[in-house]
């Protein structure tokens, strides 16, 4: 035992790798908030309005052509169709193209996993294994670990083209953007002074509502929330199969997917057996508890299905599985290509990673990010392609951002920033962002601006894409 007064080190537990290292009661040393402070300086909050567009960008539609490649080329039309449709359609199809244009903004240098792809339509309600709603972010193609101001910056730009979309007036959409940053930075203030546990396991319920100041989305939420409870598999299912025979004596009915063209359609029987097959590879990346459960299932259709405008063109399936009593799961098998961030994040000054395979990527960007993920989340690989597999329709349910009433907008970029915020403190420390972002207003004021500057480039890059389909320049599948 040491002398009265004095601080005993116990040196039988050492510093363990993955661990903090322990510190003296009163001990100096520069804390994570002292260097988001500090960072200040370099970094000035306000040079976040920054937006100078590099000479070798490319126009709309070369992007879009880029961003095409290696997609199933019969449906880069309707991608290209969707993309037109409006701004922020473009938008959303346009993640690679705003990384590029991101690699010239300032950033702290302090790494998240981040979405990639955080805009304002990537956010929605699911599923958790009990059947609860949870609301979180719900796309992952795109993940990877970057600077976390970039997702802020898409989402806030996102906000101000759904608003305008919607008719709301400029001074509301700026609003909207400024209040998604505010929202940011007010959590991650919250989240730094809870414990670590706590932080770590803040769950977006119906307390976020409330922490977002967002009441007055709560009726659109309710209605959400009541679709997204009747979206599930069984349903989907029932629509989507028909009955091809009873059954043998004492068996189950055989059922099969039914072609609805062009989003739905049967596949030859090579392609659907390789896909099934696949699904050897996928149970091996589940954690063991759940092969029981996939184990009562048989699987009894595969069919190819279009998916959602930044990723058509990609290679996506749904499996038909039925229980003993013949109730269904489906299974989504959707490609996962390479990041489009991935040749931007070393030009920001991020370790550009070794990806041993772009559908576990995707999953553990995924859980990393997320409080509550699908349980059945998994990746195999098809033909040489890698897959992410999910759950389709587990009570799935969004908002559409732009058909939000004016008075909503600001409530939605609310709860969207202090979710991103969340997602972001699993991998970044909060301390430090939350000492970076400061108690002023100041972040909040450079990323409106930043946002508005960067929807009007979007304005243009959407017009220019539109021109060239008119011209021929490019074919377009309008409408679908």
């Amino acid at each position: 035992m040491g002398e009265a007064g004095s601080v005993v080190t116990d040196e039988r537990i050492p510093v363990v790798p993955g661990f903090a290292r322990r510190m003296a009661p009163g001990g100096a040393g520069s804390t994570p908030k002292d260097a988001g402070k500090a960072l200040r300086q370099r970094v000035p909050r306000s040079s976040h309005d920054s937006l100078v567009l590099s000479a070798s960008r490319p126009d709309a539609v070369r992007a879009v052509e880029e961003s095409n490649r290696g997609r199933v080329p019969e449906l880069a039309p309707l991608r290209v169709g969707r993309m037109a449709a409006s701004p922020f359609a473009f938008l959303r199809g346009a993640a690679g193209l705003m990384a590029h244009d991101l690699v010239g903004t300032p950033v702290t240098g302090e790494g998240a996993q981040i979405c990639g792809d955080a805009h304002a339509a990537n956010f929605g309600l699911y599923g958790d294994a009990r059947g609860r709603l949870v609301i979180d972010l719900n796309d992952f193609d795109e993940t990877v670990v970057g600077p976390w101001e970039w997702d802020i910056k898409r989402l806030a730009t996102s906000l101000v083209l759904a608003g305008r979309e919607a008719g709301a007036d400029e001074e509301t959409c700026r609003r909207g953007a400024r209040d998604a940053a505010g929202a940011y930075r007010r959590t991650m203030r919250l989240l730094s002074k809870l414990s670590a546990l706590d932080a770590w396991n803040a769950i977006a319920d119906e307390e976020l509502v409330s922490h977002a100041d967002a009441r007055d989305l709560m009726g659109t939420l309710e209605r959400v929330s009541e679709k997204a409870r009747k979206n599930t598999s069984a349903r989907f299912a029932a629509k989507s199969t028909e009955t091809v025979d009873g059954g043998d004596e004492g068996g189950m009915a055989q059922r099969r997917f039914v072609d609805a063209p062009p989003v739905l359609r049967r596949v030859p029987d090579g392609e659907a057996a390789a896909v099934a097959a696949a699904l050897g590879e996928y149970v091996r990346t589940l954690s063991e508890d759940r092969l029981p459960l996939l184990a009562r299932y048989a699987i009894h259709d595969v069919a190819f299905r279009v998916v959602g405008t930044g990723s058509v063109g990609t290679r996506s399936y749904v499996v038909l599985l039925l229980d003993h009593r013949g109730e269904a799961l489906v299974l989504q098998v959707k490609e996962a290509r390479a990041s489009a961030l991935l040749p931007f994040v070393g030009a920001a000054g991020f370790e550009t990673p070794v990806v041993e395979h772009e559908g576990r990527r995707v999953v553990l960007g995924q859980k990393r990010m997320q409080v509550v993920s699908d349980n059945l989340l998994g990746w195999t690989t098809v033909d040489g392609r890698p897959y992410q597999v999910r759950q389709f329709r587990n009570r799935k349910g969004s908002v559409d951002a732009a058909a939000l009433p004016a008075d909503q907008i600001d409530d939605y970029a609310r709860m969207t920033g202090a979710l991103l915020a969340r997602a972001h403190a699993h991998s970044v420390d909060p301390r430090f962002v939350a000492g970076y972002c400061g108690k002023n207003e100041d972040l909040d004021d450079a990323v409106a601006a930043f946002a508005v500057a960067y929807a009007d480039r979007t304005e243009a890059d959407h017009a220019e894409l539109v021109t060239a389909v008119r011209n021929g320049r490019i074919a377009a599948e309008l409408g679908v």
